[in-house]
């Protein structure tokens, strides 16, 4: 039987990277999949590619950082599926490794809406559905390595992804005490072959510098991280609450 038979899934960010990556494996392994994309061209070529593969998928646009759509997002799913059981959080921006004193107001909001306030609004929301369902749900967010550390992306990348990872680590223990009914995770990818992939000619000077200076480093790619999201997603995983899930070639190991 197929990994996620019978299960109804969100992955947001899905229309290229990461997200796609994620959105069809979820579809391959057997789950009904609710695509949710800013960028709606994107977002229908990954449609195109689940249904062709013959997986079953719905998409809506979604800006996450606006609240008003992921609420529509969440909804989505209940009304075309009738229930949620994974809440894949994957939509992210980069900052171009940008300093404190070079952060603007402007980059700051966008950085954060995107990477941390999406996040947010989106688990909250699932959990209201999930406190009504007898078998709960399931939370993967995808922070970074810049989540626990402090040079791998700039002011506020690093930020957003500190604190994903310390949102996860909340819902976990005051939602995990009921025998793990609600259970949230988050996978710390390194670097990644995706559009986020730093080009150094874009970065901020000074960011340019500290990430020049962090040596050699392995390359995934967005399948490594959809595998780590699938294992997370899966009931393989239900006695894994509240973990940080590092897929990073070893990059940080050095």
């Amino acid at each position: 039987m197929a990994r996620l038979e019978g299960k109804v899934a969100i992955v947001t960010g899905a229309g290229s990277g990461m997200g796609r990556a994620t959105a069809k494996l979820y579809a391959q392994e057997g789950a009904k999949v609710v695509l949710a994309e800013f960028n709606e061209a994107s977002m229908n070529e990954t449609l195109q590619d689940i249904q062709a593969a013959g997986g079953t998928a719905v998409a809506i646009r979604t800006d996450v950082s606006k609240e008003a759509d992921v609420e529509a997002m969440i909804q989505k799913a209940v009304s075309e599926y009738g229930k949620l059981d994974i809440l894949a959080n994957v939509a992210g921006i980069f900052d171009n490794m940008t300093s404190v004193e070079n952060t603007s107001n402007e980059l700051f909001e966008r950085v954060m809406g995107v990477n941390l306030n999406g996040q947010f609004y989106a688990c909250r929301s699932a959990i209201k559905v999930f406190n009504t369902q007898e078998t709960g749900g399931t939370i993967v967010n995808v922070a970074s390595v810049a989540g626990y550390l402090g040079a791998r992306g700039g002011a506020a990348y690093t930020m957003s992804k500190h604190a994903a990872i310390g949102l996860v680590k909340n819902i976990a223990s005051f939602y995990g005490r009921e025998n793990g009914k609600i259970r949230a995770n988050v996978i710390a990818p390194g670097s990644i072959a995706t559009g986020m992939t730093p080009n150094f000619a874009d970065l901020d000077p000074l960011g340019a510098a500290t990430f020049g200076d962090l040596g050699p480093f392995n390359g995934g790619e967005a399948e490594d991280i959809a595998q780590t999201a699938l294992f997370l997603g899966s009931d393989e995983s239900k006695f894994i609450n509240g973990e940080v899930i590092t897929v990073d070639g070893a990059w940080t190991a050095r």
